[in-house]
């Protein structure tokens, strides 16, 4: 029987035992944590402006899901926005690959599991992890949007994990945008019957998120939030001249 290997997620997370060597001490993991940080920094430095697709590993090539998901970010490729995946199978495979017919940077950033993941051969970059946090990090602080296809509890973090930077404000003009009615509507129609009835969420905040059914769709929707982050950048600038200009 195959034997479980612990991965770094799993050793920086359990509790501290006495007398480790200082190689496997929580000291030492920081340094690590930190080496990743700084390696996925420097990789992605030039990326421009990019779109981070998520989606579950389970999709067939053969599931309408997984051809929705290429077509979805050729498009986006084909408008100027690089590909940013979770590097493995399923709906970030196809991502990586809509993302290189389109010519764009098609970027792969793989996550050490138990049993090992292999990085899907459309990337055009890859960079492997240890980390879930760093990686995550990283999808967010490189992507200008995020697209979501139908997933599971991992899915789920992350989109999670989204919508509250943006809820926070600590992102902003970002779209967040799920894929597929069908498979969506229920979640949003929950969200809406109790957190929304009970004053723990707002509509507003409900409709952070964007449903759509088509790859056009999504990327309609990218660009004209690029166009209205662009004018506003450009209307803050002008106003910032003509104070300075009014001051001198």
């Amino acid at each position: 029987m195959k034997t479980q290997q612990q991965t770094a997620d799993e050793q920086l997370l359990l509790s501290p035992s006495e007398a480790q060597p200082f190689h496997r001490t929580d000291t030492w993991r920081v340094l690590r944590i930190m080496s990743e940080f700084v390696a996925g920094f420097e990789e992605l430095a030039d990326i421009g402006q990019a779109v981070t697709i998520f989606g579950s590993a389970r999709v067939t090539p053969d599931d309408d899901v997984y051809h929705a998901t290429v077509d979805t970010a050729r498009l986006l490729g084909e408008a100027g926005y690089a590909i940013l995946t979770g590097g493995g199978p399923g709906v970030m495979e196809a991502g990586n690959q809509g993302g290189k017919l389109a010519g764009v940077d098609s970027v792969g950033l793989n996550i050490e599991l138990p049993f090992e993941q292999h990085v899907n051969p459309y990337t055009t970059r890859t960079l492997e992890f240890r980390y879930f946090f760093v990686r995550k990090t990283l999808l967010v602080k490189y992507a200008t949007a995020f697209v979501f296809f139908p997933g599971g509890f991992g899915t789920l973090d992350e989109l999670f994990e989204a919508v509250t930077l943006v809820q926070t404000g600590k992102v902003r003009n970002f779209p967040i945008i799920l894929y597929g009615s069908t498979y969506w509507s229920g979640l949003i129609a929950w969200l809406r019957d109790q957190p929304v009835q009970q004053r723990m969420l707002t509509e507003a905040e409900v409709s952070l998120l964007h449903i759509v059914d088509t790859p056009a769709a999504v990327r309609d929707i990218i660009v004209g939030a690029t166009e209205e982050r662009i004018a506003a950048e450009g209307a803050a600038r002008a106003a910032l001249r003509n104070a300075t200009m009014r001051e001198g």
